[in-house]
């Protein structure tokens, strides 16, 4: 069965070589050739099965074509009866006719550079061929039936995938030139091979066991059946022999006639066969450029549809991406402000001087608070400091057991989980005991025992501690920028936009370097606080009664530093000013020099830096803000407070007010700074809690950081976590 392939269009110049070969093979005259070559023929045409039929023509060229099979439709090969030379050289064909065995008159068969796969059986009935070329194909094989060859003169098989020969060939003696690839050859050997084509016959006739003769001997026949008929002179005589042949030459012209009248008719029928058909193409060419038009018209006109949608969606897209950018920017430079603030104040803070002076100070208060005098001890509230220090220790002890349960939650999947648990359960039976108990209980065991009140000591020590706050504050503001730049992080990616990223990182790397000073100052602060509880606890007097209330009573009663200093002299306007500012560790470089905001309005910047404020945009801001406070009060006097009165309406405090009202200031505008929350990007239901450090991303919760190792957002090493608690 034939393989059938999708046509290929001839161009306009091999159909017009195609119609002219055709027409010059029917003229009268013509040879016995019939030559199609190089017309990009995907089959051969009917009308040449019929010509070579009719006109009985000998040799069929057919070369250089895009032929994938042989025979088309309804045509056979009886067609090509009296063909003696077949030429289909660079074609396409994978496989010859299973009945090529009876074109019987065939002499020559070339199929070289092609597709061929095999051969077929029915190739040994060509008892005429002699010459077989069917070099460059893709055989495998060759068939047995090559030995019944028996006028096979020459042989070319190179250029395929054979390696063996078949031991039928020594059958044909005829055979003078054999051209294979000796390299690859298996049977015969190789070296034989090499030797040539006498002694690849010789080899095979040995295998055979059959006498080898030179093909000399064999050749006499086949060159007497190619040469014409030899005549014989009649015995009648030349008159009857001159009578026969005109007889004979009669009949060839008779029959010539009837061949060239058959022909002509064959000829108009073709013609008028061509001109319907091309008057059908015309139509047929017609009418699909007509539907082709159509078709155009209508994929225009969807274009051009779907070009405006895309357009308008695409403006849509730009003006949403240019709002979004605009407001990622604002958001930027908002935090950017903010994180240069956090800088500008660590660095303030680490350049300071005046902490040193403080803590020396500080050592000196502590000395002289650890001599109790007599009328002190008289004077104790007994009751109401054993009070504060139960409210103390319970919100002491609360804070602990939450930091407890967050640290046992963590070391239960490492060891330890059973005595962790039993410790938290009895401290909060401990603790729900004390809640249960009365009131009066509570009192009177805490003024029986020494530890518990050290411990509240200890806890309102860290409270009231005017450095441990700073620290505390500065700890919140940069938890809240860390949180809120991840969110701007996340944000980013989801819009897929990758602008300033590289300075987010920078910012939030920087924030996250500054949280870890910050930690380590806290708890360096929280050491030195225990050194100095550790110093008073040696020094003081072991026989000494409520030595321990006497101190907690003295720090309730101890004034604030901001009230300290309106007292010796500042103004309660500068003061809310530089605690506005964050400066409120410069209040005693003012209250030493004894400055008023009527003697800043008279500073340059300079001399504040001559005075101890080296921070150069601190410096503008205290001048920029004292000469709005001057201009305010010119405005309005009623608002500018008299002269000898420092600080208004503050009172200090009384004896019986035991924990004065504090109000922590933050460094930055609180209204930027509100407590935003962020969804856990592993769970994707509960609220941000853990800060990784050192990439400082705010972006998992409690129960879904503990296997973590890596960061999910940024895959950097988790150095250490640290838990964001949300105070109201």
């Amino acid at each position: 069965m034939p393989l059938f392939f999708r046509k290929r269009k001839p161009s306009e110049e091999a159909r017009k070589r195609l119609e002219y070969q055709m027409c010059l093979a029917k003229e009268a005259g013509a040879d016995d050739i019939l030559d199609i070559s190089k017309c990009e023929l995907s089959e051969i045409p009917f009308g040449a099965f019929a010509t070579c039929k009719v006109l009985q023509k000998k040799v069929l060229i057919i070369h250089s074509n895009h032929l994938n099979f042989l025979l088309p439709k309804s045509c056979s090969l009886l067609s090509l009866a009296t063909i003696k030379v077949l030429d289909l050289h660079n074609n396409q064909l994978t496989a010859l006719p299973d009945d090529i065995g009876q074109l019987t008159a065939l002499q020559v068969l070339n199929v070289e550079r092609n597709q061929l796969t095999h051969l077929p059986r029915s190739i040994g009935n060509l008892i005429q061929l002699q010459t077989l070329n069917v070099k460059d194909n893709k055989l495998k094989e060759l068939p047995d039936t090559l030995g019944e060859l028996r006028s096979l003169r020459t042989l070319d098989i190179s250029e395929n995938e054979i390696q063996r020969l078949p031991q039928m060939l020594a059958h044909v003696r005829t055979l003078e030139t054999l051209s294979l690839d000796a390299s690859s050859m298996v049977y015969p050997p190789r070296e034989v091979c090499c030797a040539g084509t006498t002694a690849i016959l010789q080899f095979l006739c040995k295998e055979s066991g059959l006498e080898y003769y030179p093909p000399s001997q064999y050749l006499l026949p086949v060159l007497e059946q190619d040469g014409a008929v030899n005549s014989q002179d009649s015995p009648d005589g030349p008159t009857d022999r001159f009578l026969r042949e005109e007889v004979e030459w009669q009949n060839r012209f008779s029959d010539y006639e009837k061949r060239k009248e058959q022909k002509m008719l064959e000829k108009l029928e073709f013609e008028r066969r061509l001109e319907l058909g091309q008057r059908e193409h015309a139509q047929l060419l017609q009418q699909c450029s007509s539907q082709k038009d159509e078709i155009l018209q209508t994929v225009k006109e969807e274009q051009s549809r779907l070009e405006q949608g895309l357009s308008e969606h695409q403006r849509y897209l730009d003006a949403e991406r240019q709002r979004l950018r605009e407001q990622l920017k604002r958001t930027e430079q908002n935090i950017s402000s903010r994180i240069q603030k956090l800088l500008q104040e660590n660095q303030r803070q680490k350049k300071s001087s005046e902490i040193l002076k403080s803590l020396e100070n500080e050592r000196i208060r502590m000395e002289q608070l650890m001599s109790i005098t007599q009328e002190e001890t008289e004077n104790l509230r007994r009751r109401e400091v054993a009070s504060a220090m139960q409210q103390m220790l319970t919100e002491s002890y609360k804070n602990r057991l939450l930091q407890m349960a967050y640290e046992s939650q963590r070391q239960n999947l490492v060891q330890q989980a059973c005595s962790s648990m039993a410790e938290m359960d009895g401290r909060f039976q401990q603790i729900l005991s004390w809640q249960q108990m009365d009131q009066s209980r509570a009192i009177s065991q805490i003024l029986q025992e020494s530890a518990m009140q050290k411990a509240a000591f200890e806890a309102l020590q860290v409270k009231r501690d005017l450095m441990h706050r700073q620290i505390r504050n500065q700890i919140k503001l940069i938890e809240t920028e860390l949180l809120q730049l991840t969110q701007l992080e996340l944000k980013r990616k989801s819009l897929d936009t990758e602008t300033l990223q590289e300075m987010i990182s920078e910012q939030r790397w920087a924030l996250s370097s500054l949280l870890q000073q910050l930690l380590k100052e806290k708890q360096q602060r929280e050491e030195e606080l225990r050194e100095i509880l550790a110093e008073l606890e040696s020094k003081s007097e072991t026989k000494q009664e409520n030595y321990w209330l006497i101190q907690y009573q003295r720090l309730l009663n101890q004034k604030p530093l901001s009230l300290k200093l309106q007292e010796e002299g500042l103004e309660r306007q500068l003061v809310d000013l530089l605690e506005e500012l964050s400066a409120e560790h410069y209040l005693p470089v003012f209250a030493h020099h004894r400055i008023s905001l009527d003697t800043l309005s008279q500073m340059s910047p300079g001399d504040l830096a001559k005075v101890g404020v080296s921070e150069a945009g601190l410096q503008h801001e205290i001048l920029r803000r004292v000469q709005e406070l001057l201009e305010a009060a010119r405005m309005q006097p009623e608002l500018n407070p008299p002269k000898g009165e420092v600080f208004g309406g503050l009172e200090p405090p009384t004896p019986g007010r035991l924990e004065p009202a504090e109000t922590v200031r933050p460094s930055a505008p609180p209204a930027e700074l509100e407590v935003q929350t962020s969804e856990c990007v592993v769970c994707l239901e509960r609220e941000a809690q853990m800060i990784f450090l050192n990439c400082g991303h705010v972006c998992c919760c409690q129960q879904c950081c503990q296997p973590l190792r890596t960061c999910p957002l940024c895959r950097q090493p988790i150095a250490q976590c640290l838990r964001i608690y949300h105070s109201s």
